[in-house]
């Protein structure tokens, strides 16, 4: 590996290699090595890269080719489904248990996977991130249980979700159409999924070439908005708000 992929500088500052440098197979992969301070993250996502591994690898880097996104107006929950939620006395919140939302995620059994890449260093990584009001998490409850959530990075205008769990069949999709339909509220048109599935892309993903997301990207997170929680904003919602939202 350290042959052809480039080692990154210990200056969490430094600039990362051109995301069109990234080798094909595996498809992604752009350099390895670093850290996880706020600054590297910051700034890998600014540039369309985000950190992935798993226990006992060095950090990796990725920026797909292409790379799998969510219009905000994008995401499509089945007429089953909609009935479903019709019965179902969730609400929705946003930053008021962001480590339980992570944590979810990493406990949450990914069939394609031996283990998690959330590993602790990952989940103190977002948890700083959270406290600079860059990483957010929207929650899915049933009274007092949280049922489902999902956690992402937002820069300007852009928003790269990490990871979603449902504790309760449904959970994960809420909380993506929730995300989805908060960020069209703002008027952010596009939401990041980073890599493709068939769950996803029945949901509504499409793909795109890395060159025009990294287009994207740079403009969107040049956009104005101000880091901080979005508990005030979000508010506490209910399911009623979220069918409104997926009939527009």
């Amino acid at each position: 590996m350290s042959l052809r992929l480039p080692l990154l500088d210990a200056d969490p500052h430094a600039p990362f290699p051109d995301p069109r440098t990234a080798l094909r197979e595996p498809d992604g992969l752009l350099a390895f090595g670093g850290d996880l301070h706020p600054a590297r993250l910051l700034n890998a996502y600014r540039h369309g890269i985000f950190p992935w591994y798993s226990e006992g690898q060095p950090i990796l880097w990725w920026s797909p080719d292409p790379r799998t996104v969510f219009r905000s107006d994008g995401v499509h929950l089945s007429r089953r489904f909609l009935r479903t939620l019709r019965t179902l006395p969730w609400t929705i919140t946003a930053d008021t248990a962001f480590d339980a939302v992570v944590l979810g995620c990493a406990r949450s059994p990914r069939a394609d996977q031996g283990g998690t890449w959330i590993v602790p260093a990952m989940r103190a990584a977002y948890a700083a991130l959270h406290r600079l009001g860059h990483a957010h998490s929207i929650e899915i409850w049933n009274g007092d249980a949280l049922v489902g959530g999902l956690y992402g990075v937002a820069i300007g205008q852009m928003l790269f979700a990490e990871s979603m769990f449902s504790a309760v069949s449904g959970g994960s999709k809420v909380a993506l159409a929730a995300t989805a339909a908060l960020l069209r509220e703002w008027g952010w048109p596009l939401l990041d999924a980073q890599v493709e599935s068939p769950h996803l892309l029945r949901m509504g993903a499409r793909t795109t070439p890395r060159d025009d997301f990294l287009r994207i990207v740079a403009t969107q997170v040049a956009q104005p908005a101000q880091p901080g929680v979005w508990t005030a904003a979000m508010g506490v919602r209910d399911i009623a708000w979220l069918l409104e939202a997926n009939r527009r």
